[in-house]
Parts: structure tokens; sequence; C-alpha cells
């Protein structure tokens, strides 16, 4: 089973949770629900009223547990490539999750993350592609941390589903679209 290590549990992380959890993918976010969305208030999210971002971020990680993604109430202090994946380290335990894919969905705090496994930090941002992918394979780095002037809820939510859908595209080989049908009438 392929597996993914979400570091941040904001509107990115939680996103990216989302669709892998949903399509079978083994999913471990870690964060201690610290994201600035405790401090927003949205006006501009799509399609849903206006509400304080910690109601968000109650609805968005019961969503991402119902999905059965883990979400884990703690900080990754550093993370290391091994052979054939990665591991995150807390201050608890070395080797608390192994992983074959990491995202880096945290605030501008977790550019040293980033920095560790070789993604170039050097910029005021980090340089990533259209769907979160650094130049370090397998390594995604999403919301703040990649654009910490543009940082929006909505647009992290976004960014967190296409590095999602990318996964789950590379890993079918072929693109992969995740489209939900209402039921069907049968009346």
């Amino acid at each position: 089973m392929v597996s993914t290590l979400i570091i941040g549990d904001g509107p990115a992380g939680l996103s990216a949770a989302l669709f892998l959890a949903k399509n079978g993918h083994e999913v471990s976010v870690y964060g201690t629900d610290e994201t600035a969305m405790h401090y927003a208030w949205l006006h501009n999210y799509l399609g849903v009223p206006d509400t304080h971002g910690s109601t968000f971020q109650e609805i968005a990680r019961a969503q991402v547990t119902e999905q059965g993604a883990t979400l884990v109430d703690a900080q990754i202090t550093a993370v290391r490539a091994t052979g054939d994946g990665f591991v995150g380290s807390t201050e608890q335990d070395e080797d608390a999750v192994a992983a074959d894919y990491v995202m880096i969905a945290g605030g501008k705090a977790s550019a040293k993350l980033a920095a560790s496994l070789g993604v170039d930090t050097s910029g005021e941002g980090i340089d990533t592609d259209r769907d979160g992918r650094t130049d370090v394979d397998k390594v995604y780095v999403l919301g703040r941390v990649a654009k910490p002037n543009r940082s929006q809820a909505i647009v992290s939510a976004g960014i967190g589903a296409a590095a999602a859908l990318d996964i789950l595209s590379r890993e079918a080989g072929e693109d992969v679209h995740d489209w939900d049908s209402p039921p069907k009438d049968d009346g």
C-alpha cells in the first residue's frame, strides 16, 4: 500500500489527506491543530457559507478521519530520506512514521524540513510546480510554506487536492480523476 506522510494539518494538508485516503492510500497527518485557520473568518471559500476557521477545521478533520486517514497530534521535528522512502521523527520517537511520499504543508517554519531533504529553500517561498512537486522526488510542498505571501485557505486546499491527484496518477501510471456522482434516483 502506498503511504504518505503529511506534515501540517491546515487546509492544504487536510485536502491532500482527504483525496488520498478516499482512494485507498495510507495517510498519516501530523500536526497539533495550531493552524492559522483558527484566526480566520472565511468569506471567500466557494461552497462554504461564511464561517469561522475553527469550524472549518473541525469539519475538515472529521471528513479526513471518516475517509480513513490518521491524524496524529504531534509535530514532525525531522524527516529523512531512506533508500525506499522517508522517515519522520517526533520528539518522542525517532522513527515515528515511514512513508513513500512526503507532503510538507505546515507554515513557514516547515521550510527547514524541506531543506533537510535537499529542497531549495533559498527564496522567499519554495519553488514547486502547479501540483506542489519540488525538485526532490516524492517530496511535495504545499500551502503557506510554499507561498507565504499568497496564502489563502481555498488556494491551499486546491493545491493539496492537486498534489494528491498527482500522487494517485503517478501510482496508477495514468491520469486519475476523482469524480463523485450522486446516487441514482430509483423513482
